[in-house]
C-alpha cells in the first residue's frame, strides 16, 4: 500500500482512515500512525472526532468500523432496554411538568414510561403521536389529542404529512422527544424520514423542547435527521460524557442527570 502523505488536510486524513478501517475489523492508533506518516496523538484527536460523529467506535488501543444507521428495535424490546433509567428519566421529566400545561409526548419509550405518570397533575392538555401513550391516557382527566397522520407499527406512532394539518394549527408548552440516535454534529437522527418529518414538525411549535434520551443514545447515528441540538432547550439522560457537557453547556441547554 502507497504511503499516504502527512500533508494531508484533516478531513482527507479522516477520510482515509475511514477507507483503511473498511479493509480490516479493526486497526490499532500505532499502525495508522506508521501508514498516515503523523503522530498517535493525531490519530487519537482524528479518531476522537469520527467516533463523536458517529462513523467508527473507540476500542482500547485503537478503532473499528462502525455501520451509520442502527437497525431500530421492535417497541416492545426497546421498553425492555435500560428500563431502569428510562424510569429514572422519566420521573425527572415529570418534575417539568405543571398542572395545567399543554405538552407534547412523542413515541419514544421513555416517553411511555413519562405518560404513565401523568396522572400525579391535573389539567393537562396532552397532544401525541404515540397510539401506545393515548391507549394508556384515553381514560384519563387530561384533554387528549391525536397528531393522525400514516400509522408506523414499528414505533406505533403517527407519523408524516398528513400530520402537519394538525401540529402547524397548534403550539405546546413542552414537547418531550425521544431519539434513536444523537451525535455532536448532526444532532437527533432517526429511522424513518415520516418519523422525522413530525418531530420537527412539533419541535417548530414548541416553547420548550425536552430530550429525554439515556446514555445509550449518544454518540450514536441514525439513518435521517430529526433536529439539531439547536432545537433543545433542556436534556434529561442518566450519564453523560464530557463532550457533550461542554456542548450543551455552549449552547446554553439545560442538562438534567436523573
Amino acid at each position: 500500500m502507497a504511503i499516504i502523505s502527512h500533508r494531508k488536510l484533516t478531513a482527507e486524513r479522516e477520510q482515509c482512515i475511514l477507507d483503511l478501517l473498511k479493509q480490516s475489523d479493526a486497526l490499532a492508533v500505532s499502525a495508522l500512525s506508521e501508514q498516515l506518516e503523523v503522530s498517535e496523538a493525531t490519530i487519537r484527536r482524528d479518531l476522537q472526532n469520527l467516533h463523536e460523529r458517529g462513523l467508527l467506535e473507540r476500542v482500547h488501543g485503537g478503532a473499528t468500523l462502525k455501520a451509520v444507521g442502527q437497525p431500530e428495535l421492535l417497541f416492545s424490546d426497546k421498553e425492555g432496554k435500560c428500563s431502569d433509567e428510562k424510569q429514572r428519566i422519566a420521573a425527572a421529566a415529570l418534575e417539568l411538568i405543571q398542572q395545567h400545561d399543554t405538552i407534547y409526548l412523542d413515541g419514544g419509550s421513555t416517553i411511555l414510561q413519562l405518560a404513565r405518570l401523568l396522572e400525579s397533575r391535573s389539567g393537562l392538555t396532552i397532544v401525541t403521536n404515540s397510539l401506545m401513550a393515548a391507549s394508556l391516557l384515553m381514560e384519563s382527566r387530561h384533554r387528549l389529542i391525536l397528531t393522525g397522520g400514516e400509522f408506523r407499527a414499528l414505533s406505533r406512532t403517527m407519523v408524516g404529512p398528513l400530520s402537519a394539518s394538525i401540529l402547524q394549527s397548534i403550539t405546546v408548552d413542552k414537547a418531550f422527544m425521544g431519539t434513536i440516535g444523537l451525535t455532536l454534529n448532526d444532532g437527533m437522527s432517526t429511522t424513518d424520514a415520516n418519523e422525522a418529518f413530525t418531530k420537527k414538525q412539533i419541535m417548530s411549535r414548541s416553547r420548550q423542547v425536552i430530550l429525554l434520551a439515556d446514555h445509550s443514545k449518544f454518540g450514536v447515528p441514525s439513518f435521517v435527521n430529526s433536529g439539531s441540538l439547536e432545537d433543545l432547550q433542556t436534556v434529561i439522560t442518566d450519564s453523560i460524557s464530557d463532550e457533550f457537557r461542554k456542548r450543551f453547556n455552549e449552547l446554553g441547554i439545560h442538562l438534567i442527570l436523573a
